[in-house]
């Protein structure tokens, strides 16, 4: 007589997680994390504005807004001396980051490879993507935020639980389950994450455009002369 394999049977917790730990002292530990770093610097406003609307109006003279993209993107101005207190703190601040998360940056130093503005008018928005080419840290300083502007979104860099994911829940709450982080921006408000997270923007919905500071960094060997990289805040 044949046998007839039984049906799996479906399980399901009848305890939360939280009582498992309570209980049984389940131990949770978390690995290979995402941090996004975020502070607010409105003392820099001022005279960063002052050299992005320079640099925006030689690309309004130069060309057109463009209907399927309405964006202006400035070119570089890192090593314009004007912004010489903001370059400073926000090396320093993406040095301190490699260093906290590990890095062995004793003898490194941080080196800005890029730094422009971006104006993106209605309708305009950003495709999720990294920076390579030798960066290593990349970051945002938001100028003008109007209402129902773009949001900065950070998109989950592990291939291998994209494959596989489930639906989330309450796609509103930041948990692990979450596929993205987004941010709501305001003036003065500075980011920065490593640039091997993945970004993006929403399309911008309001009628007057959001204006913001994109950087990449990367690390180099430090010269034998060059002093020690300052310490900065980090939130």
């Amino acid at each position: 007589m044949s046998k007839v394999a039984k049906k799996p049977k479906a399980c399901k917790a009848a305890e939360s997680v939280a009582e498992v730990v309570k209980q049984t002292q389940l131990q949770v530990a978390y690995h290979f994390p995402c941090p996004i770093y975020i502070i607010e610097r409105t003392d820099f406003l001022e005279e960063v504005s002052k050299i992005s609307e320079e640099a925006l109006e030689v690309q309004r003279k130069e060309r057109k807004l463009d209907e399927l993209y309405p964006v202006y993107m400035t070119g570089n101005y890192f090593d314009d001396f004007r912004m010489m207190g903001f370059t400073e703190f926000v090396g320093a601040t993406a040095w301190n980051i490699l260093n906290e998360q590990g890095y062995a940056m004793q003898d490194k130093a941080v080196k800005f490879t890029e730094m422009w503005t971006q104006e993106h008018h209605k309708h305009s928005a950003m495709d999720a993507h990294v920076h390579g080419f030798g960066s290593q840290i990349v970051g945002f300083y938001f100028l003008e935020t109007p209402e129902d502007c773009s949001h900065v979104v950070f998109h989950d860099p592990r291939s291998g639980k994209v494959q596989i994911d489930l639906p989330e829940q309450d796609m509103n709450m930041a948990t692990p389950a979450s596929k993205m982080i987004n941010f709501t921006p305001k003036p003065g408000m500075m980011i920065f994450s490593n640039s091997w997270l993945s970004h993006s923007f929403t399309r911008h919905a309001a009628n007057k455009p959001i204006k913001f500071v994109h950087f990449n960094l990367t690390v180099i060997a430090q010269p034998q002369t060059a002093c020690p990289m300052p310490a900065a805040e980090i939130i």
